[in-house]
C-alpha cells in the first residue's frame, strides 16, 4: 500500500498561512537597506517578526509555553520549507540558525534560572544568539576533539581563553553559547555579550550574506564566568551538544530545501514564456531534462527530511538518518539552484532575478553543519559496524 504523506487539515492551513506571509509580506523587504552584507539589521529582524505575529506564523519550532507554536519535527519539515522561500522568512519567524538550535538545547539543558535569563527572550525574538565551535586551524572545524578554547576553574570561577571563527551571529548577539576544552572533556558555557573578555575580532565576507550578524571572528581572553554560566553539566560539552546537532542539521535542510523550490519555480516560469528557436525553452528536450531533474531532487529531498524527522520524533538518536539528509539535501539543493540559473542564462546570471543569490547561498551549506565529505564518512562507518554485527 501507498504511504499516506497527507496533511491534516490544521497543518494544511498553517502552511498556506506561512505560504502566502513569505510571498505576499517577506518577499516584499528582498532589496531592503537594512539587508547588508552581513544580513538584516536588528531593526528590520524586528519589524519582520512583530509582521508574523500579526499572522500567526511566529516560532513555530518553539513551545507553546514559551510564545511558540510547538510543532513536532514532521510539521517543520511542511513550515520550515515555506519560511525558506524567502532568505528573510526564517528570520521572520524567528526558526532561524543559530537561534533555532540554540533555543532547542536551552530548552532541553539549561536550569530554571538559565531559561528565565536566555532562554525566554531568545525564543520571543527580543533577543539574538550565537553558538561559538569552529576554530581557526589547527582548532576545531570539522574535527571536534581538535578543540583548542580552554576554560580553567579557579576561586568559583572559570577563565576562558581562546579564537572562535566562522562564529553565525555573534555580531549584535545578547549571548553565546561557547565550547571550551576543560581538562579531558569540553563544557558549554553562556558567555553575555557585553562581557570585557569577548572581543569580536572582525566580521568575514563571506559567499553567503543572509544570516543576521554575519559571520564573525571571536577572542576569548581571560574571559571570566560564574559556575552558573556552565549549560549542561561540565565535561560533558560533546554529548550535551548532540541535543542541538542532529534537529538543527535537519532544520537546516527544511529552510534550503523551500529556497531551492522557489529557484526551481522561478525557473519553470521563465522556461514556459521564454520564446527561442520557434517554441518555448519548456519544451526544449535538454531544458526539460534540467526540470525533470530539478523536481526529482525535490522530491527525493523532501522524503529524507521526513524520515529523518520521523525518527527525531520517535526520540531515537537519528545521527544516521540526519547525516544521510544533510549530505544529499546539501548537494541536491546546490544542483537544483544550478540547473536553475543554467536554464535562466544572462537572466540567471544576473541580479534582476533571484537566481544568483540564491546560487551564492545555497552553495555554503554543502559546507555547514559538517561538509558533505565528514558526514560520508559517518555513514559509511555506521554501515561497516552495522555488517560486522
Amino acid at each position: 500500500m501507498p504511504v499516506d504523506l497527507g496533511l491534516d487539515p490544521e497543518l494544511r492551513e498553517l502552511r498556506d498561512r506561512v505560504t502566502a506571509f513569505v510571498d505576499e509580506v517577506v518577499a516584499g523587504y528582498e532589496g531592503d537597506p537594512r539587508e547588508g552584507a552581513h544580513g538584516p539589521s536588528d531593526e528590520l529582524r524586528a519589524e519582520l517578526q512583530e509582521a508574523a505575529r500579526a499572522a500567526g506564523v511566529f516560532a513555530p519550532t518553539v513551545a507553546t509555553e514559551l510564545g511558540g507554536l510547538g510543532l513536532d519535527h514532521r510539521a517543520q519539515a511542511v513550515i520550515l520549507e515555506e519560511a525558506g522561500r524567502s532568505l528573510l522568512g526564517p528570520q521572520a519567524l524567528n526558526c532561524a540558525a543559530p537561534d533555532e538550535g540554540n533555543i532547542l538545547l536551552l530548552d532541553k539543558v539549561a536550569t530554571g534560572a538559565q531559561r528565565e535569563r536566555y532562554l525566554e527572550p531568545l525564543a520571543r525574538g527580543h533577543v539574538r544568539s550565537a553558538f561559538a565551535m569552529t576554530e581557526p586551524a589547527p582548532g576545531a572545524g570539522s574535527d571536534p576533539e581538535a578543540l583548542a578554547t580552554t576554560a580553567e576553574r579557579e576561586d568559583g570561577e572559570w577563565r576562558i581563553n581562546g579564537r572562535k571563527w566562522f562564529i553565525t551571529g555573534a555580531a549584535g548577539a545578547s549571548f553565546t553559547i561557547v565550547m571550551a576544552r576543560t581538562g579531558d572533556g569540553a563544557t558549554m558555557f553562556l558567555v553575555d555579550g557585553d562581557n570585557p573578555g569577548m572581543r569580536i575580532v572582525r566580521l568575514l565576507d563571506a559567499l553567503d550574506a543572509s544570516f543576521a550578524g554575519g559571520h564573525a571572528e571571536v577572542e576569548f581572553e581571560d574571559c571570566v564566568v560564574g559556575d552558573d554560566a556552565v549549560l549542561g553539566t561540565a565535561g560533558e560539552g560533546f554529548r550535551n551538544a548532540q541535543v542541538r546537532l542532529g534537529p538543527a542539521r535537519l532544520t537546516h535542510c527544511m529552510r534550503w530545501l523551500g529556497l531551492a523550490r522557489r529557484a526551481h519555480e522561478a525557473a519553470v516560469a521563465y522556461a514556459a514564456e521564454r520564446e527561442l528557436f520557434g517554441t518555448t525553452l519548456g519544451r526544449l528536450g535538454m531544458a526539460q531534462a534540467l526540470i525533470a531533474d530539478n523536481e526529482i531532487d525535490i522530491a527525493a529531498s523532501r522524503g529524507l527530511i521526513l524520515q529523518a524527522a520521523y525518527a527525531l520524533d520517535m526520540e531515537q538518536p537519528a545521527r544516521q538518518e540526519t547525516s544521510v539528509a544533510k549530505v544529499f539535501v546539501a548537494e541536491a539543493t546546490s544542483r537544483i539552484s544550478d540547473r536553475s540559473l543554467q536554464l535562466c542564462g544572462a537572466y540567471g546570471v544576473s541580479e534582476d532575478g533571484p537566481l544568483a543569490r540564491i546560487f551564492r547561498e545555497i552553495r555554503p551549506f554543502r559546507i555547514y553543519d559538517g561538509p558533505s565529505e565528514v558526514h560520508r564518512w559517518s555513514i559509511a562507518r555506521h554501515a561497516v559496524r552495522r555488517a560486522a554485527g
